[in-house]
């Protein structure tokens, strides 16, 4: 695999040399986008192409994309409309690949009514890219290199980093969780987790050029399987607070129900992990929690956070919630809202629940109106902006007087 994406990587190179070629993405979604954006662009400028910022001055534009949502279409459609006239006048190549590009509507919409786009892989082909840019530049042919089952671990792209001291890495690709609301595990696949030794030896190699801190990536990073030696999530947590350079590291996203006390005692013991610890709710009701798949109750949940606060010295939390959910009824809202209230999140994202074509919850009852969730977020928001503001001032009069606070 990597050695016909080295040869593709140097025909795309001889034939472009000289020219002066500029590329430009635009990456919509998490950070597993953004660390796959991070790929990409490794693969682009060893092929020879130079980073454009104004995508509108780039000879390559590639949309990175994202499913979970809705907007994310609304702006690739957009971006899609503004660029074929650029497309027109100056011959740009364009690619579409990412999450969004995995759901078969997607696809058709794009085939259907965006033919000039040239390129289109798949989260499970973006390796395939080098290989992809060749045959439509020499071959003059649309390339769709997209595929429905799960793909491999792919290790050895090239990555140009967008900073200089921070880091995200993979550890683990997939989903197995099937949140009813959620499109992730059908454009992504099922959990698949890197061997331990390639994620430290990248945590090494960036040690080693001057990064200090790294985030650990994957949808449910604390279901990580690794090896006899290393095991699991926890395990991996105390190999990379061990590599000397490194000085902070966090991890996104876990999941409540995975998030076992192996984790909390490795949190714990090692000095390098942030004590901002991202613990998403969703919602804050057991029906609600029932219905969106997520295998915990209100009650487990504020047990694990309190117990993590207990074990954990310094530990805050942060939180994910949606509102809004199918049959969400205000009283069971009001449960969410008193999970806000016991637990002060010093970071709440909050959303707006948006239908995922393909997901179990596009085909349930009571749908919640567009008025009615936009009413309960703004609750949520006035309540989560009075916690933020007293965590604030409480900690403002925590520093001496002698301290000055800018």
């Amino acid at each position: 695999m990597q050695e016909n994406q080295e040869k593709f990587i140097e025909l795309v190179n001889e034939k472009i040399r000289n020219q002066n070629l500029k590329y430009s993405i635009l990456t919509m979604g998490c950070q597993l986008n953004e660390n796959d954006s991070e790929k990409i662009a490794g693969m682009l400028e060893k092929m020879g192409y130079k980073y454009e910022e104004d995508y509108k001055n780039a000879d390559l534009v590639l949309f990175n994309t994202c499913c979970v949502r809705e907007n994310a279409e609304e702006r690739l459609f957009g971006k899609l409309g503004e660029i074929k006239k650029i497309k027109e006048t100056k011959g740009t190549i364009i690619a579409v690949g990412g999450c969004m590009m995995q759901e078969p509507i997607m696809l058709e919409k794009i085939n259907k009514s965006y033919r000039y786009v040239d390129v289109v892989f798949g989260t499970h082909t973006m390796q395939n890219l080098p290989e992809d840019i060749y045959k439509t530049i020499i071959e003059k042919k649309k390339v769709k290199d997209v595929i429905d089952i799960d793909g491999e671990i792919i290790e050895g792209l090239p990555i140009k980093r967008n900073d200089k001291f921070r880091a995200s890495v993979t550890i683990m690709n997939g989903c197995n969780n099937f949140c009813s609301y959620c499109i992730v595990p059908y454009v992504r696949g099922r959990e698949r987790s890197r061997e331990p030794e390639k994620i430290l030896e990248e945590v090494r190699n960036l040690a080693k050029e001057g990064y200090k801190e790294i985030t650990l990536l994957g949808q449910n990073v604390n279901s990580y399987k690794g090896n006899d030696k290393i095991r699991n999530f926890a395990d991996l947590l105390i190999e990379v607070n061990k590599i000397e350079g490194i000085e902070i590291i966090r991890f996104e996203s876990p999941h409540p129900k995975d998030f076992k006390d192996d984790v909390i005692d490795a949190i714990a013991k090692c000095e390098k992990v942030a004590r901002i610890i991202h613990l998403p709710l969703q919602a804050g009701n057991t029906k609600v929690l029932n219905e969106m798949n997520r295998k915990y109750t209100k009650e487990q949940y504020l047990e694990l956070a309190y117990k993590i606060k207990e074990r954990v010295p310094g530990a805050v939390l942060s939180t994910d919630i949606i509102v809004g959910f199918p049959g969400e009824t205000d009283e069971e809202f009001e449960d969410t809202l008193d999970v806000v209230r016991k637990l002060n999140f010093e970071q709440i994202f909050m959303f707006i629940y948006s239908v995922r074509k393909g997901t179990r919850a596009e085909t349930m009852p009571n749908h919640i109106p567009e008025n009615i969730k936009s009413e309960r977020f703004n609750r949520l928001k006035i309540l989560a902006d009075k916690i933020t503001q007293s965590i604030f001032w409480n900690t403002l009069f925590l520093y001496p007087k002698s301290c000055s606070v800018t």
